[in-house]
C-alpha cells in the first residue's frame, strides 16, 4: 500500500514538473513588464494621453505585432528618402546618418540575417525617432550662456559615405561666434568614433557640455530570462552591471549606476548599443525612463570653459552591432576595458568560454555546427572513460555486497538508525563508495549547463544548420509531432511541442536505464521508468542542439556499458537475471489480472 501511494505521489509531482515547468518560470521569472509612463521631458516621448500598449516578447526581439512591422516599413520607406542623409558603408553595417539632429538612427547587420531564411534581409538594429522601432544615437552639447545645436539643426556635411578610412564631418555655427563639430570614423566592424569639438571665436568664454545618448523603446527588447539579461548594460567601477532591467528604469525615471563608467548602453541576446566616453573624461553616465517604452542611456561630460580664440573636444566611441566574442575581446584588448564581458555567461564563464573556443576549433575543421557538438560529445566522454570505469567497478561492487546490505536489512528492520550505521560500515570494510556512481553525471552538470548557455549567447549558433529539418541549432527542434511537423496549422504550446528530437532523447534515455542494473528500491525502479518521459517533454522546448548533445551522449552511455559489462561480467548476469525476474512479476501480475 505504502509503494503504491509513494509511486502516485511521484507520478503527481512529475505531472507537476511536466505541466507547471513554463508556469512556474514565468511566475518566478517573469519577462519585463510594461514600463510605467514617466514624466521626463524629451523630443520623442509619447503623448500625455497615450497608454502603453503590451508587449509580446520574443527570444530574439524585435516587433512582433503586424500592424506595427507594416508601419515600420512605410516610416522607413518614408524617413530614409530625405536627401539629409550621408550613407554609412561599412564591411559589417550599413544605413545613414540624420543631418537634422546630426543623429544615427539607420543600421542593418550586414552579416546577420532577420530569419533561417536566405532571403530574410538583414537584421535592422537602428531606427529613426518616431517609428514602432525607435532606435539612434545622438551626439550634441548642453550650454550655459550659448545656442548650442538640438534635433532639429541640420548640420553641414563634407565626405561621405562613412567607410573605414573614410571620416564624415559635420558642421554648423550657431552664428554668435561658435562653430560646432562632429567628425565622424568607422572600423571595419561595429565601432563609430565621434569627435565631438567647439570652436569659440567671439570675445568672452562659453561653457559647454558634450554629451552622447542612446535613445529605444523596449518594444524591440529581448526576452529578459533569469539566466540571459536584455536591457541596460554597462561597465561600472570594477564589472559589468547587468542587474538593471527596463521596470526598474521606468520606476525610478532615472538610474545612475556607482562607479566610474567604462561604457553604457542596452543589450538583447545577440545585438548591443553601448556608447564609450573618452577615458580620461570626467562624465555623467545614467539610465532615463522616457515614458511609453522609450528609454535613454547618457553620457554627459563635466563642463567645459571654450575661451576666445581656443577649441575644446571630447571624442567617444558608439558601439552598434553583434556581441561577436572574438570581436569584442579585440575591442577590450584595445582598451574598452570589460567589453569581453558584455555577454552575460554569468557563474560558468570558465567552462562556458573553453566550449565556445573547442566549438569553433571542430567547426572550423568539420564545416558544421551539429557535427561540432557530436565531436564535442565525444571528447567531454572520452576524457570521462577512466571515472565510467571506477563507476562500473563500483556498481560491481555493490552488487557483490548486496547479500550482506539484504541480511542487515533484515536483522535491523525494526531499527532503521542502527541498520544505517552497520551498512555505512560495510561499506568500509568492503571498500564501496555508493556515491561514486553519481560522479560521472555531476561532472557533466556544468558542462551541460555551459553548453546551454553557449547556445542561447553565441551568436555563432544563430541559424547555422545541422542537417534535414534542423536549420537552427540556437531554436527548438520545428519538426513537432502534435501538429503532423506543420501539416496541421497551428503551434503547439511549448510544453507539448515534442520533436523528433526529444523522442530521440526519451528513447535512448530509457534504453539507458534499462541498461543499468535495477535498483533494489521498487520506488526507485518506478521512477526510473517514468523519468525518460518527463525529461521528453521538459527538454523539448530547449535549442535543438542541445538535445542532439544528450541524445549523442545516450547513445555513447549505451556502447560504453556494452563494453563495461564486457569486462564486468557480474554486472551483466545480474541485469540479465534483473530483466528475466522482471518479466516473470509482469507474467505472474497479468495472470493475476487475467
Amino acid at each position: 500500500m505504502n509503494n503504491q501511494r509513494n509511486l502516485f505521489l511521484a507520478v503527481v509531482l512529475c505531472g507537476l514538473l511536466l505541466f507547471g515547468w513554463e508556469a512556474g518560470m514565468k511566475w518566478f521569472y517573469p519577462a519585463p513588464a510594461v514600463p510605467a509612463k514617466e514624466k521626463v521631458e524629451t523630443s520623442a516621448a509619447p503623448a500625455p494621453g497615450d497608454e502603453p500598449a503590451k508587449i509580446k516578447r520574443t527570444r530574439e526581439g524585435g516587433l512582433t505585432d503586424p500592424a506595427a512591422e507594416a508601419l515600420e516599413q512605410r516610416d522607413l520607406a518614408t524617413v530614409l528618402k530625405s536627401p539629409q542623409r550621408v550613407r554609412i558603408a561599412a564591411p559589417e553595417i550599413a544605413g545613414s546618418i540624420d543631418l537634422v539632429g546630426a543623429r544615427i538612427d539607420d543600421l542593418t547587420l550586414t552579416t546577420h540575417r532577420q530569419t533561417v531564411e536566405k532571403n530574410s534581409g538583414p537584421v535592422r538594429l537602428f531606427s529613426p525617432s518616431g517609428t514602432p522601432a525607435q532606435h539612434f544615437a545622438q551626439f550634441g552639447w548642453i550650454g550655459t550662456g550659448v545656442k548650442v545645436p538640438d534635433g532639429n539643426t541640420v548640420w553641414q556635411a563634407t565626405g561621405g559615405p562613412l567607410a573605414p578610412g573614410k571620416p564624415v564631418m559635420l558642421t554648423w555655427d550657431n552664428g554668435q561666434g561658435q562653430r560646432f563639430g562632429i567628425e565622424f570614423t568607422i572600423d571595419d566592424k561595429y565601432l563609430i568614433t565621434a569627435k565631438q569639438t567647439v570652436a569659440n571665436l567671439a570675445p568672452g568664454a562659453v561653457v559647454v557640455r558634450p554629451y552622447a545618448v542612446i535613445n529605444r523603446t523596449s518594444a524591440t527588447a529581448s526576452l529578459d530570462q533569469w539566466t540571459i539579461h536584455s536591457g541596460p548594460v554597462g561597465y561600472f567601477g570594477t564589472g559589468v552591471d547587468f542587474g538593471t532591467d527596463y521596470d526598474d528604469i521606468a520606476e525610478a525615471g532615472r538610474i545612475t549606476p556607482e562607479g566610474k563608467a567604462g561604457w553604457i548602453g542596452f543589450t538583447d541576446i545577440y545585438w548591443l548599443s553601448a556608447l564609450v566616453p573618452q577615458s580620461n573624461a570626467e562624465v555623467d553616465a545614467d539610465f532615463r525612463g522616457l515614458g511609453k517604452d522609450l528609454f535613454r542611456a547618457d553620457v554627459i561630460y563635466d563642463p567645459l570653459t571654450v575661451t576666445t580664440g581656443r577649441q575644446i573636444a571630447r571624442t567617444t566611441q558608439l558601439f552598434a552591432g553583434a556581441k561577436e566574442s572574438a570581436v569584442l575581446s579585440s575591442y577590450a584588448e584595445n582598451g574598452i576595458t570589460g567589453f569581453d564581458n558584455a555577454i552575460d555567461w554569468g557563474w560558468f564563464g570558465i567552462i562556458e568560454k573553453p566550449i565556445l573556443w573547442l566549438l569553433r576549433t571542430l567547426y572550423g575543421l568539420v564545416g558544421n555546427f551539429g557535427l561540432a557538438i557530436i565531436l564535442l560529445t565525444l571528447i567531454v566522454r572520452g576524457a570521462m572513460f577512466p571515472i565510467a570505469q571506477k563507476q562500473f567497478a563500483s556498481m560491481a561492487a555493490m552488487r557483490a555486497v548486496q547479500p550482506k546490505m539484504k541480511a542487515i536489512q533484515e536483522r535491523y528492520k525494526d531499527d532503521k538508525p542502527r541498520q544505517q550505521q552497520e551498512i555505512m560500515a560495510l561499506y568500509k570494510t568492503e571498500g564501496v563508495n555508493p556515491l561514486a556512481g553519481c560522479l560521472p553525471i555531476l561532472l557533466q552538470i556544468p558542462i551541460f549547463f555551459g553548453l546551454y548557455k553557449v547556445l542561447m549567447l553565441a551568436i555563432d549558433m544563430r541559424h547555422k544548420p545541422f542537417a534535414l529539418w534542423i536549420r537552427d541549432l540556437s531554436a527548438p527542434d520545428p519538426a513537432h509531432i502534435l501538429n503532423l511537423f506543420g501539416l496541421l496549422p497551428f503551434t503547439p504550446p511549448s510544453f507539448l511541442a515534442i520533436g523528433v528530437l526529444a523522442v530521440l532523447l526519451g528513447i535512448t534515455m530509457w534504453a539507458t536505464f534499462r541498461l543499468n542494473p535495477q535498483a533494489m528500491d521498487p520506488i526507485q525502479q518506478q521512477m526510473f521508468s517514468i523519468m525518460p518521459w518527463v525529461l521528453m517533454f521538459v527538454m523539448a522546448p530547449f535549442a535543438a542542439g542541445l538535445l542532439i548533445y544528450w541524445i549523442t551522449s545516450n547513445i555513447l552511455t549505451l556502447a560504453q556499458q556494452k563494453y563495461l559489462y564486457s569486462k564486468h561480467p557480474q554486472l551483466r548476469a545480474q541485469a540479465d537475471k534483473d530483466k528475466t525476474n522482471r518479466e516473470r512479476a509482469a507474467a505472474r501480475d497479468a495472470k493475476a489480472k487475467g
